[in-house]
């Protein structure tokens, strides 16, 4: 049977305010910004981009307000269809985002009109969940809807992918529902899923006894490689690709998101394309 590479992501989408500091504050520090820019954010929206770029078919399930009518048109620009977001009377989310000379950063999300995603609004997409050959959620939404996500594709026979980030009380709950479990190192330790994906930043990652470094590269901005892994991932396993296989594509992909600032690169080109897969 041919598979077609058909991701269902469902996340949030964001406004990420993202503030150069030579150096990320202590506690109780101020630190003064060199530059600050708004861009396109949401692990949701990232990950979606992610898949798209690595040639998937992506449907976006999520939320935003009346000020994210011009995000929703970038994404459909590439290649994310969002006939599936809703719209919220509250200000779509923010990020605010600090990122120091070295590329590290520090992260607060205000999640405005993600938390109106609901269980409810979920079923009313029970049919695309159902079609997915793979569906990727994270947990910048709220729990009932990302359990009653899993629980949809699970009785459909979908496999699915939870990125437990940002890490909290239902991940591990949330990680028995899903298929395969994405985590860093620092949720690996939280949340302690015995077979999960683990991100390991500059040294790669790997899943169980496959494990990958990346190419040398000189990295500009960490902000949205994990969320570029993760959707490089679900496309190469919603095409059939072997555990090594997605797992070195997902590694390429997050590595590249390291070479431009910003959680998604503008104007951006396939990492690489898995359209003629099957």
């Amino acid at each position: 049977m041919r598979v077609s590479g058909n991701v269902v992501v469902i996340g949030s989408i964001n406004l990420d305010v993202i503030a150069a500091v030579a150096r990320l504050p202590r506690p109780g520090e101020t630190a003064l910004a060199q530059r600050v820019d708004v861009v396109p954010g949401g692990k949701g929206a990232n990950q979606a981009l992610g898949a798209a770029r690595a040639g998937a078919r992506v449907t976006l399930i999520s939320a935003v307000g009346e000020d994210g009518e011009q995000y929703l048109r970038y994404l459909e620009k590439h290649g994310v269809s969002v006939q599936h977001v809703m719209r919220a009377p509250l200000a779509t989310g923010r990020a605010y985002i600090a990122v120091d000379d070295q590329g590290e950063n520090s992260i607060i999300v205000a999640a405005g009109a993600n938390a109106a995603l609901t269980a409810h609004w979920i079923l009313r997409c029970q049919d695309v969940i159902r079609s997915a050959d793979i569906v990727l959620v994270q947990q910048e939404i709220p729990t009932a809807a990302i359990r009653e996500a899993l629980t949809l594709a699970a009785d459909a026979h979908v496999p699915t992918i939870l990125n437990a980030s940002p890490v909290d009380a239902a991940s591990r709950e949330l990680g028995d529902l899903a298929t395969v479990v994405v985590v860093n190192e620092h949720e690996n330790r939280l949340v302690g899923i015995p077979d999960a994906v683990v991100t390991l930043g500059a040294a790669g990652a790997r899943w169980g006894d496959d494990a990958v470094r990346p190419m040398t590269a000189t990295t500009v901005d960490t902000t949205g490689a994990g969320d570029a892994f993760a959707g490089a991932l679900a496309a190469a396993l919603a095409v059939g690709r072997s555990r090594s296989q997605a797992l070195a594509m997902a590694v390429e992909s997050g590595t590249s998101a390291t070479q431009w600032a910003g959680a998604q690169p503008d104007g951006f080109e396939p990492v690489a394309d898995l359209r003629n897969l099957s």
